[in-house]
């Protein structure tokens, strides 16, 4: 393995001002964190989303902002919500294995956790906090704050999950796609009062049409996912703001905006082919609709009069990439599907082909472990490998632009065995080895990810990054294409993989405590924007990991600007030529991961990162 650093900022170290942030200010701060889930860090524009134009060039513009890889929602809401990377708060992914069957996800040893219910079944098998971390919501509810999280299913619950809500009302409010239903977290009778005198429904309203996919014949949704947000904007502008400046306390909110995501994902506008793929009318329509989610925040706090004492951040999960189907190697490309278009990869596509090639059987998790046929793919992606399902040699958890695979009995034979298969895909891009299974050529190890901590879930054993390349515009971040595992089509959206199309997240800030017209170059990631909630609100974080993020000093007044420096990590060639690249740039002892995976198979990993005609080699 090589390595090379180079000095990337030469601004010198200062102290940190005493008045530099809420923790030191006689009138605590409101802090407002603001997620417009898989928003693109280079499509704002005055034109796009006027209100986040607005406040990246009036307030702090983090224009070398990083989401952590694997790029899934979960896993960055993880460290919005604790200030550590993933390898502490053990979300790896969308999708993880457990290794226990998790029965509101179905009984399956691989749950999806955007879910409530599983959250819950999850937190209740592993000591009752999954996240072995505790939340930002829940220290500062715990230091007399309001608090309250709304929005997108699953991430809004992370930030305060632990603690069950009661009558005492020692909970944050938390409002979701579930409020109002069975798996819901229950309201309090203040807030059923306040909802209904605000003429608002105790139940959130369903996405409607934006919640439709599609299928390989039907485009999916022509439309944003308007209703349900205009009713958290209204719970947050009509209940919220005015019930937690009634109590004269300081609050915190989270407002996870399911747009552009869900329009991204489903979109209807490119069905089977990979232009205008993630940049048609309806994906712009769900940036429109969480840009206007934003302004009527910032119209509430004018006429409210909180907005001078309230810090807003804003930053988005990861970004975004249209998704390919293609592949010249893979077996499974070349089975008919019924669901699934002639040559093009189905669902589960990486569990079905490593069966093959490892020559065991194919279980399905989401399918009470039946053995997956010959021309079938596993419902949802998933694979079970091995003679018994109820011992599998092999995990896949299937999440889109990246795959986790879990190998139970540490095989260190068999791992060489699963590398080297997929070493021979065209859809794969780099390879990351959990460090007790050794080194093998062609990858590198996870802990250079900060995937290795004190995660109480199982570690996955292989992270396997999928191709990515450029199409369709000039700018390779707003128009990355990449493999996908997943029941989406060619032509919609996903994200998950290493290439600066879903790494590149936008962020900026605005507020007392952060600089006005200030652009940051030094790089910065959603851990970050845990461990600045933390200092902003003055509490103090009591780490089980040690993989935290930084404060984002800079950004403050008279804040430390510390020096920072750029990197390239090199596996070893394999057999085949490949070796997994990494770079990365690093501020302190904090790493920022940019792209990675095999050359000229990942956006931004390389001058030739990325173009079409390196498919396949």
């Amino acid at each position: 393995m090589r390595r090379s650093i180079t000095i990337l900022f030469a601004a010198g170290l200062t102290a940190l001002s005493a008045g530099m942030a809420s923790a030191e200010n006689s009138t605590p701060r409101n802090l407002i964190l603001f997620v417009p889930d898989g928003l693109r860090g280079r499509i704002v524009t005055p034109q796009t989303a006027p209100a986040m134009a607005e406040v990246r060039d009036k307030g702090v513009n983090f224009r070398n902002s990083h989401s952590l890889f694997p790029t899934f929602t979960m896993a960055n809401g993880s460290a919005m919500a604790s200030g550590h990377y993933l390898g502490d708060t053990g979300t790896f992914s969308n999708t993880i294995y457990t290794g226990f069957a998790s029965a509101p996800a179905g009984d399956t040893v691989v749950p999806f956790i955007e879910n409530d219910a599983v959250l819950g079944d999850v937190d209740e098998h592993f000591g009752g906090d999954y996240l072995n971390e505790e939340t930002v919501l829940k220290m500062a509810r715990a230091k007399g704050y309001s608090t309250a999280a709304m929005g997108k299913l699953g991430p809004t619950l992370i930030f305060d999950h632990t603690d069950k809500p009661g009558a005492d009302g020692l909970h944050s409010i938390v409002i979701d796609d579930a409020t109002g239903g069975k798996n819901g977290v229950p309201l309090s009778d203040e807030m059923k009062t306040a909802l209904t005198k605000a003429n608002l429904p105790l139940a959130t309203p369903s996405r409607g049409d934006n919640g439709k996919a599609g299928d390989a014949k039907t485009p999916g949704t022509l439309v944003p996912n308007t209703a349900q947000q205009a009713y958290f904007a209204d719970v947050a502008t009509k209940v919220l703001l005015p019930m937690f400046k009634a109590r004269n306390k300081p609050f915190v909110l989270v407002f996870w905006s399911r747009d552009p995501d869900g329009s991204q994902h489903n979109t209807g506008d490119s069905l089977n082919t990979v232009t205008p793929g993630i940049n048609g009318p309806t994906s712009l329509a769900g940036i429109k609709n969480a840009d206007d989610n934003l302004a009527q925040l910032r119209r509430a706090l004018d006429d409210l009069g909180l907005a001078a004492n309230t810090n807003i951040i804003i930053s988005s999960d990861h970004g975004f990439s249209t998704i390919s189907k293609e592949s010249k190697t893979s077996p499974s490309a070349k089975v008919g599907y019924e669901d699934t278009p002639k040559d093009f990869l189905p669902m589960g596509f990486l569990a079905i082909d490593l069966a093959k090639a490892l020559n065991l059987p194919l279980f399905d998790p989401n399918n009470k472990n039946e053995r997956v046929a010959d021309n079938a793919h596993p419902k949802a992606g998933n694979g079970l490998l091995g003679r018994d399902p109820a011992k599998p040699d092999v995990v896949v958890a299937t999440n889109g632009g990246s795959d986790l695979v879990y190998l139970p009995n540490q095989d260190r034979k068999l791992a060489k065995r699963t590398v080297k298969a997929l070493l021979e895909q065209d859809y794969v891009s780099g390879i990351f080895v959990d460090d007790n299974l050794g080194r093998f050529a062609g990858t590198l190890q996870m802990s250079e990810l900060g995937l290795k901590g004190k995660a109480v879930t199982p570690t996955p054993s292989i992270v396997v990054n999928f191709r990515s390349y450029v199409a369709g515009c000039d700018e390779p971040t707003n128009c990355s294409v990449e493999v996908a595992d997943t029941v989406l089509r060619q032509g919609q959206g996903m994200h998950g993989s290493f290439g600066r199309g879903d790494t590149m997240n936008f962020m900026v800030a605005i507020g007392p405590d952060f600089k006005a017209g200030y652009v940051d170059a030094l790089p910065v990631s959603n851990a970050d924007v845990g461990a600045t909630a933390v200092r902003l609100l003055g509490l103090t974080l009591k780490p089980k990991g040690n993989l935290i993020g930084r404060v984002m000093t800079e950004s403050m007044p008279n804040g430390a600007t510390p020096q920072a420096f750029s990197g390239t990590v090199k596996s070893q060639a394999s057999a085949n030529g490949l070796r997994t690249v990494l770079n990365f740039q690093r501020v302190q002892t904090q790493r920022y991961f940019d792209a990675a995976g095999f050359p000229g198979r990942t956006v931004g990993l390389d001058a030739e990162g990325g173009k079409q005609k390196t498919a396949g080699k």
